[in-house]
C-alpha cells in the first residue's frame, strides 16, 4: 500500500507542477478519480479547469476528449456518427465521439462544465 500511496503523491506533485495555485482543485480531482466518482468543475475562464484534466490524462497516459457545450450541440457530437466513405466500397465508417475516450471533460471519471 505504501508504494501506491507514493505513486499517488508523485502524480499529485507532477500535476501541481503544471498548474500553479490550484492545489485544492487538484486534491478534489484526485479524490474523485480514486473513488471512481464524478466531479463538476465550474469557474470563470482561465482558472485551469481544462488544463488540470489535460495534465491528469497526460500523467496517466490516457486519452482525453473535451466537449464544449454550445446551443447547437447534437447527441452525435458526443457519441459519434457514421461517415460515408465512398473510397471504401461506398460504405459508412463509424467515427467515435469523445464519449469513447478514457477521460472526458464531460462525464465519467471527471465531469467538467465549462461556463
Amino acid at each position: 500500500m505504501g508504494d501506491n500511496l507514493q505513486q499517488i503523491k508523485t502524480l499529485v506533485t507532477r500535476i501541481n507542477a503544471s498548474i500553479i495555485g490550484q492545489e485544492k482543485v487538484i486534491e478534489k480531482i484526485m479524490v474523485v478519480f480514486l473513488a471512481n466518482g464524478n466531479l463538476l468543475l465550474e469557474g470563470l475562464p482561465g482558472l485551469a479547469k481544462t488544463r488540470a484534466i489535460k495534465s491528469l490524462s497526460q500523467e496517466l497516459k490516457a486519452s482525453l476528449a473535451r466537449i464544449q457545450f454550445t446551443p447547437d450541440l447534437l447527441p452525435s457530437d458526443i457519441t459519434g456518427t457514421e461517415i460515408y466513405q465512398p473510397e471504401l466500397a461506398n460504405s459508412f465508417v463509424f467515427k467515435k465521439g469523445p464519449i469513447f475516450a478514457n477521460l472526458k471533460s464531460f462525464y465519467w471519471k471527471i465531469l467538467v462544465l465549462l461556463v
